[in-house]
């Protein structure tokens, strides 16, 4: 008897019904597989799948014994139309992976997973167990959704698990890495901007600071010549007065949203000041206990609940209840935003009495990390999460705090790897206790982790109530002191290059921190290296994690310097940031490094855009635009395109930003050689945009005979501190392009 399709059998697109089976070609290189009674199948949104595009074209065919065969531009499913769930003997997935035919059953599950991230690194003092990535050695990755709960018009919602019974998400990449990443923000969606000044410098500490104390902190910062753009605002912000509730860690206290006039008399003159300084607040919340009798917003919650205030009764903390959600961000949250507070730290406390959000099978850290981060988009404002990491399809609440660590060298050394994998999962943004949160008095130690905060989503610093644990980077030492002031002052600087790869993750869900083989799968040494990676398309850094030599004074870190199997040497050339000495690609290197630096490499040939020192990294004008860039072999070019935003709105969805194309080459004009930099016109428009900058061309390892700037001359002048050639152009509109030819000696 001939079988009826939902869909013509020769359909080029459109998902594929075969009675209880539908097959859904969502890319090239993914795939979803549901088995439903009755075709009861799901088009709801899921946390993990926000998007399921049916467009990709594909051909089908019908062989003998009811098989029908499915192929993809990168893959192909043979399934027998038997009206059973896919399994072992009824379905077939055919894909290429290292030049050879692979084939997998509809139960298979890929072995040697890259790893992703973890939840939180609460009390961790070393390595430990990770989650699984979407990477694997296998070519293939298989998420399973069956069973997770269905969202709905912004509300959790039960699926029908009786009838719909599998749920599979198969990734085939390959050794394409990139298109796993393409696959994710296609069907669970792109990572969305952030904030800028997310990703600056934060001082956060716990510690009952009063109002006069939070301002010396920025005295303290502007006088010791030290950047800053975020001031967080710990527990003590709140009033401690509780005497009832579940409490955490044997304490009523953690849960609070009524402002300590004790320590701050006037919160909004507070943050009025820390506002007219140029840094932002942001405010620390444990939710666990919800709107609680002391509370100054008690009553009126209560009556916008519609509860009963006798006996001081308590209404439990529910992110299931619209109604109780909608009055606790009106009520607890509202108030303070109101007055200035910039963002919320949600510290929530680990799920130790109710994982789950009532009646659902979705934890309560997924679900109000994304309530949280939709409540601070009220405002025109992209949302700004600040919390746990809570798995696959968190990616769109960045960014993640990744909790209360122990402070040794083997913590430092995990969270390196750690940040590095973690993108595999889509937790792009961690900010770390830059120090570690518990113990920690090594200025060595502290030194280093700087270092690494540097080179991650956010300078963040952060430890216990202990008072030798304030690491404010003035009070270690004079050695460690101007360590961290050095890498404080490379991370303002860095900050158009650190937004502009931000922006690059957007696109192209591409990590920020980006393990090595990601760039390079084909090469087996890439697969080797958990202390160092990418940082943005052109950076190589490998921080270093153990302690001096007690003979040399010198701490070593091996670095592996990538190039991939069809590049020549002289084309994957990497220099030190630092001391400009130049690294062929395929080697690897013990790398020696004084306190003062650590291994960071910078690609030949691609412009890395910077701006002046400034101690507001994440707001100052870009006035003036530092190119440095070290040469490439002749005949060799590169590029980097500049991003531009207002910082804060989501005005950049309806297209309202501005890139600009930076180009390097290097080459022979009458048998000199020469580098010629370009910078394009810019293209966008925003609001708050610089109409008019200048440039100044950082040279290293050239000697430049001259310079021509739009044909116009201009004199290379020797940095001693830089130790390098430096070209600086007049003022140009931005509008404007911008050639600089710099003739070599």
């Amino acid at each position: 008897m001939a079988l009826v399709f939902a869909l013509p059998l020769y359909a080029e697109q459109g998902p594929i019904v075969l009675r209880n089976k539908r097959i859904s070609i969502i890319s090239p290189t993914l795939m979803r597989l549901e088995y439903a009674d009755g075709g009861k199948f799901v088009d709801e949104q899921t946390y993990f799948a926000q998007n399921r595009p049916t467009n990709t074209p594909y051909t089908i065919k019908r062989e003998a014994d009811d098989w029908v065969v499915i192929t993809a531009p990168k893959f192909t499913i043979r399934v027998q139309d038997d009206n059973l769930p896919f399994a072992q003997c009824n379905t077939q997935i055919i894909f290429q992976h290292k030049g050879k035919e692979v084939k997998i059953h509809g139960t298979s599950r890929p072995g040697r997973n890259l790893k992703g991230a973890i939840s939180t690194l609460d009390r961790v003092s070393g390595y430990t167990t990770r989650q699984n990535g979407l990477l694997t050695r296998s070519g293939y990755y298989v998420h399973e959704d069956t069973n997770t709960d269905l969202i709905v018009n912004g509300k959790l919602q039960r699926r029908d698990t009786q009838n719909h019974l599998q749920d599979l998400y198969y990734f085939i990449y390959g050794t394409d890495f990139a298109a796993a990443f393409r696959d994710l923000g296609t069907v669970s969606g792109h990572v969305p901007m952030t904030r800028k000044y997310i990703h600056g410098v934060w001082y956060c500490r716990w510690w009952d600071y009063t109002a006069k104390e939070f301002l010396e902190i920025l005295d303290g910062y502007k006088e010791h010549n030290f950047p800053i753009d975020n001031l967080v605002f710990d527990m003590a912000w709140h009033s401690t007065d509780a005497t009832r509730g579940m409490g955490s860690s044997k304490r009523y206290y953690w849960t609070g949203y009524t402002w300590n006039n004790e320590l701050i008399p006037d919160p909004k003159a507070l943050i009025d000041e820390v506002h007219r300084r140029g840094v932002t607040v942001s405010i620390n919340d444990h939710p666990h206990d919800g709107i609680r009798p002391h509370e100054a917003a008690y009553p009126e919650f209560m009556k916008a609940m519609g509860a009963d205030t006798t006996n001081n009764n308590i209404l439990l903390f529910d992110p299931s209840n619209e109604k109780y959600m909608e009055n606790f961000f009106r009520y607890a949250h509202h108030p303070s935003e109101d007055i200035g507070v910039d963002f919320w730290w949600l510290d929530w406390q680990q799920n130790r009495i109710f994982k789950y959000v009532r009646g659902t099978s979705t934890t309560i850290l997924q679900w109000i990390n994304r309530l949280w981060y939709k409540d601070s988009e009220r405002k025109g404002l992209r949302g700004a999460g600040y919390s746990r990491w809570a798995g696959l399809g968190d990616h769109r609440h960045p960014i993640q705090f990744s909790g209360d660590a122990y402070a040794n060298w083997k913590v430092l050394a995990f969270e390196v790897d750690l940040t590095s994998t973690s993108g595999n999962q889509g937790c792009y943004y961690w900010a770390h206790d830059i120090g570690g949160f518990y113990g920690g008095t090594d200025p060595e130690l502290y030194a280093r982790w700087t270092q690494f905060g540097a080179v991650s989503a956010a300078l963040r610093i952060h430890s216990t109530r202990k008072a030798e644990l304030d690491r404010r980077p003035w009070l270690w030492g004079k050695e460690a002191e101007e360590s961290m002031r050095r890498s404080y002052h490379f991370r303002s600087q860095l900050m158009p290059y650190v937004y502009s790869s931000v922006r690059t993750t957007h696109e192209t869900m591409l990590p920020l921190n980006r393990a090595m083989y990601i760039n390079y799968p084909e090469v087996a040494e890439a697969y080797k290296q958990p202390q160092q990676f990418l940082f943005g398309d052109i950076l190589l850094a490998a921080p270093i994690t153990s302690p001096k030599s007690e003979e040399t004074g010198l701490a070593s870190q091996k670095v592996w310097f990538p190039k991939n199997k069809n590049e020549k040497a002289k084309e994957a050339v990497w220099y030190d940031f630092f001391t400009h000495e130049c690294h062929e690609g395929g080697q690897t290197k013990t790398i020696s490094k004084d306190l003062n630096s650590f291994p960071l490499y910078v690609k030949a040939g691609c412009p890395l855009p910077m701006q002046p020192y400034t101690d507001r990294p994440a707001s100052a004008p870009l006035t003036t635009l530092i190119l440095r860039t070290y040469p490439s072999a002749v005949g060799g070019s590169g590029e980097f395109t500049l991003y531009e935003d207002d910082g804060i709105s989501l005005d950049y969805e309806k297209g309202a930003y501005a890139k600009t194309k930076l180009q390097y080459s290097r080459t022979e004009i009458k048998g000199k050689k020469a580098s010629v930099i370009t910078i394009a016109a810019a293209q966008g428009r925003y609001k708050g945009q610089v109409m008019q900058r200048n440039y100044r061309l950082e040279l290293p390892c050239i000697t430049p005979k001259s310079a021509v700037c739009n044909g116009k001359k201009l004199k290379p002048v020797w940095d001693k501190k830089l130790n390098c050639w430096v070209v600086t152009t007049p003022t140009f509109s931005i509008e404007d392009e911008v050639k600089v030819t710099v003739f070599e000696k």
